[in-house]
């Protein structure tokens, strides 16, 4: 898909040579500006306002010019409606469509003013929209944008939560009688929750609406949408996480393996500076993310292409049309490790600011540890384990790792030990499923804990000392958090901890203590077993690097699969190794971050040919090297494993392997 997010001042464009634009950049639907602020045709909603610059066109109608000019031309419109502002006529006739901020002022912008997706606005004018659009044109789809509780505007101002009426009469019953004014507040978490639920209730109904009218037509958004929305971009003074896409894609699509996932990808550096393209490496990496996860790469630009040339359109055309070329292998991509790697649920209503922090941290650490490691893995969303618990979808997955979770649903972690009891191992590290003094799983090596420290006092400067379960170091920093804990009968404790000791000046850096206290307890139970690291190894591996740090959490994962690892090989590990199948076969995408700077990519290093990756699949052994377009050199094992041993060609920016037969194609 490409976006034009145009301006009002561009509604007089040239729809065939924006079609050409579009077509030759790979693309084959159109996401064009329809109504909500501005109105690109002639409504005749008093609610709406019609976009002035429309009297440069013949038509005096850029949405049915551009939907007859793409019918031509194969190519699909689909519509994006913004309807998180109002003009101030319609505020100023309608206030109690318009947000309200805990002082009692509106949120308004550049003369348009916020609307609460709580009021008449959006519960009901919104429809009349749709049905106006719906019965003109044959638009192939919906994209919502901004849709949500607007706490914060354009300027980047944190403005509060709404107060408006409709608000309270939604809200506040649940809300013990009052609002939150912010993330300060008690209740917040609670209300991010209530109006989270509050928006997929809507869009549901939205999604209802549209498919009543048009089945075909698609609505892009949320968890209730046909296709699931992600907005990959950067922002100025917001720390880079360089799979951000990755995880987003990945979440969705091993939760939902049969809903798509779009990703639209910003071809400029930030919203302030929309008139400077983003950096292209930058920029090809959000859809390299989205095509090696399964999802649709998208792309989008401000205004029009022909005046709003970005330079990261260049790769991003590389990348778009690549998969154009390859749809035989992208459709029906669907995720296929054997491990997956558990986000934890930022609405939990237990939690709060630092510890979601904390979590995120712990989670981000344990992925790029895995990912360094070529232990290749999905992700999945914490808040779904038990419903994909229930379903049976975990069951093709070996292990799952649980990282920093905290105190979790009870009834989750009962399915949860339920799948190891009939084979399946956990990695818990830090405060996963500890409530209190005990662990809330039957399955854990945990019998109780006994104290936390959690704070520099108590953690500088002590150090787990490594025994035989490792010879790649002798010791590592206590960083984040260390849970004091007894083992249950059975468990194999291993690593120990060694005291505080006085760390300045030199003269008195001595006395470190030996103590019992277990940082790694592996445990039988039933057919599967746990290991658990009562320590924050992946917060610790984010603030320091140290790579013995990853390597304890990687072992520990390699050592719970088994003979049920995905691959091995000898690659780098900047290269990531990502898992799919798709009805052409197994599809391998080595991803190459030699290029990874800072906040952004630069070039990648270019990776020799040679290098060798080895599969646990019975596959035919044909396996095809899409980027390179060979045929590879693939050596069959004679063990009862079978394995399959491919010769890697050299491999630039990425490469994407298919590897053909019986066990390649999905289930």
């Amino acid at each position: 898909m490409f976006q034009t997010n145009i301006r009002e001042i561009d509604a007089g464009l040239d729809v065939e040579r924006t079609l050409d634009r579009i077509v030759d950049y790979g693309a084959d639907a159109w996401l064009l500006s329809v109504g909500g602020i501005i109105s690109n045709y002639p409504s005749t909603l008093t609610h709406q306002s019609v976009n002035p610059a429309l009297a440069e066109r013949e038509t005096g109608d850029l949405v049915g010019d551009a939907v007859s000019a793409a019918s031509r031309r194969g190519v699909r419109v689909l519509a994006r409606m913004d309807f998180s502002k109002v003009a101030r006529r319609v505020a100023e006739q309608h206030p109690d469509w318009c947000y309200i901020d805990p002082a009692g002022s509106r949120q308004t912008y550049n003369g348009l003013t916020s609307a609460c997706p709580s009021g008449q606005y959006y519960q009901e004018k919104v429809f009349e929209v749709l049905s106006e659009v719906l019965d003109r044109y044959e638009i192939d789809g919906f994209f919502f944008n901004w849709i949500s509780y607007n706490e914060i505007d354009y300027e980047k101002r944190y403005r509060g939560v709404c107060h408006c009426m409709s608000c309270r009469i939604a809200f506040e019953p649940a809300l013990g009688g009052a609002l939150p004014d912010g993330p300060e507040s008690p209740n917040y978490v609670l209300w991010q929750k209530l109006s989270y639920d509050a928006l997929e209730a809507l869009l549901g109904r939205v999604r209802d609406f549209i498919s009543a009218r048009r089945p075909d037509a698609p609505l892009v958004l949320g968890e209730t949408a046909d296709i699931v929305f992600h907005e990959a971009n950067n922002e100025v003074g917001r720390t880079l996480w360089p799979h951000n896409t990755s995880e987003y894609v990945s979440v969705s699509r091993s939760y939902r393996p049969d809903v798509p996932v779009l990703v639209n990808s910003v071809a400029f550096l930030d919203m302030p500076y929309r008139l400077v393209s983003e950096e292209p490496r930058q920029f090809e990496q959000y859809l390299l993310q989205a095509a090696a996860r399964g999802a649709i790469p998208s792309t989008y630009i401000m205004g029009v292409p022909d005046e709003f040339d970005y330079a990261a359109l260049a790769a991003g055309a590389r990348i778009t049309r690549f998969h154009r070329e390859h749809q035989d292998v992208y459709r029906g991509l669907r995720p296929s490790a054997r491990t997956a790697v558990v986000r934890p649920d930022a609405l939990k209503e237990s939690s709060t600011a630092s510890s979601r922090a904390n979590a995120t941290e712990e989670f981000r650490g344990t992925w790029l540890a895995l990912l360094e490691r070529h232990v290749p893995f999905d992700a999945l969303p914490e808040n779904r384990l038990g419903e994909l618990a229930s379903s049976g979808a975990l069951d093709r997955y070996s292990l799952l790792v649980l990282p920093g979770l905290g105190r979790m649903d009870l009834d989750t972690t009962r399915k949860l030990d339920d799948w190891v009891d009939r084979g399946g191992t956990l990695l818990m590290t830090g405060d996963t499923g500890l409530d209190d003094d005990h662990s809330q799983f039957d399955s854990s090596g945990v019998a109780v804990r006994t104290a936390t420290m959690s704070t520099p006092e108590t953690t500088w400067s002590s150090a787990l000392v490594g025994d035989n379960s490792t010879d790649t170091w002798s010791s590592l920093p206590i960083l984040g958090e260390f849970h004091v804990v007894e083992a249950k009968d059975g468990t194999q404790s291993a690593l120990s901890v060694l005291s505080r000791a006085p760390y300045g000046p030199p003269e008195k850096c001595y006395g470190h203590i030996p103590l019992d206290f277990p940082a790694r307890l592996e445990f039988a139970y039933g057919r599967g077993r746990t290991i658990t690291l009562p320590w924050t190894p992946g917060r610790a591996y984010r603030d320091v690097g140290l790579g013995a740090i990853g390597d304890v959490i990687a072992s520990a994962a390699l050592d719970l699969l088994g003979e049920n690892v995905d691959i091995e090989t000898d690659l780098p590990s900047q290269v990531e190794v990502v898992l799919g199948r798709s009805d052409q076969g197994l599809v391998i995408h080595l991803r190459n971050l030699t290029g990874q700077r800072g906040q952004s990519f630069g070039d990648p290093v270019t990776i020799g040919a040679g290098h060798r990756l080895t599969l646990d699949v019975g596959a035919t052994g044909e396996v095809r090297a899409l980027v390179a377009g060979l045929s590879l050199v693939a050596e069959r094992s004679t063990t009862n494993r079978g394995q399959l041993t491919i010769t890697l060609p050299e491999i630039g920016l990425f490469e994407v392997l298919v590897v053909a037969g019986e066990d390649g194609a999905p289930d």
